[in-house]
C-alpha cells in the first residue's frame, strides 16, 4: 500500500512539472518571435507622441490584432488630443502570436513605417482597418498597400518589414513588457504603475490623469 501510495505521488509531481513546463513556454513563445528572430539586443521601441519635456508619461503595451487594443484605440486618441501638450504617450509592441497570428506582421509594418516617418500613421491605419486585415493569409500584400497609401518608399517598407532591426525591437518591447508584468492587451501604465483596471473612456482616464 505504501509503495503504491508513492507511486502515485511521483506520478503527480512529474505531472505537476510538466504542467509548469508547457505554461512556462506557452508563455514565453511570442518573444521568440517568428523562425527568422534572432535573440534581441535592441532596446526596444521609442515611439511617442506629445510633450518630451512633461514627466507624465501614459504607456500602453498593445497587440495591433487584438479586439479590445481596437476598441481602445479612439479613447486613446481622444486622451491624446486632450492631453497632448500635458503628457508623453508611448506605445510598445505586445504581439499575442498564439491567439493573434498576424499581430507580430502588424507591428513590423508599424515598425517599418517608422523608419520614414510614419510610424503613428500606420499605428492608427492598423487599428482602424483591423477587420480588413486580421483573418487574412495575406496580411504583407495589405500592408504594402497601406504603405502606398502612406505615400512611403515601398520598397525600402518591404525591406524593413523583413529586416532582423525590426524584428529585434518587437521582441524587446515583448521582454520588457513581461518583465513589467504584463500578461494581456492593452495593458497601460502611468509614471510607471501598471492600471489593473484601466478606464474606459476619456473621462475615466482625465480622473487619473488630471
Amino acid at each position: 500500500m505504501n509503495k503504491q501510495f508513492v507511486a502515485i505521488v511521483i506520478v503527480v509531481i512529474l505531472g505537476l512539472f510538466g504542467v509548469f513546463y508547457f505554461t512556462k513556454d506557452s508563455a514565453e513563445a511570442p518573444a521568440n518571435g517568428d523562425n527568422n528572430s534572432s535573440s534581441s539586443s535592441s532596446e526596444g521601441s521609442n515611439n511617442t507622441i506629445g510633450d518630451n519635456t512633461k514627466k507624465v508619461v501614459l504607456l500602453e503595451f498593445g497587440d495591433f490584432q487584438c479586439p479590445a487594443c481596437g476598441a481602445y484605440h479612439p479613447i486613446v486618441k481622444q486622451v491624446i488630443e486632450k492631453y497632448n501638450k500635458d503628457i508623453l504617450f508611448q506605445f510598445k509592441n505586445f504581439p499575442l502570436q498564439q491567439i493573434h497570428p498576424n499581430a507580430r506582421a502588424a507591428a513590423r509594418a508599424a515598425e517599418a513605417a517608422g523608419k520614414q516617418d510614419k510610424y503613428w500613421e500606420m499605428h492608427d491605419l492598423l487599428y482602424e482597418q483591423q477587420q480588413t486585415w486580421e483573418q487574412s493569409t495575406a496580411v504583407n500584400s495589405i500592408f504594402e498597400s497601406y504603405a502606398k497609401q502612406l505615400n512611403l518608399d515601398v520598397a525600402k517598407f518591404k525591406t524593413d518589414f523583413a529586416s532582423e532591426t525590426v524584428n529585434d525591437v518587437i521582441n524587446a518591447d515583448f521582454s520588457a513588457g513581461t518583465k513589467a508584468g504584463v500578461n494581456s492587451t492593452p495593458t497601460f501604465f502611468l509614471q510607471g504603475k501598471k492600471l489593473e483596471e484601466p478606464p474606459q473612456d476619456l473621462e475615466g482616464f482625465s480622473k487619473i490623469i488630471d
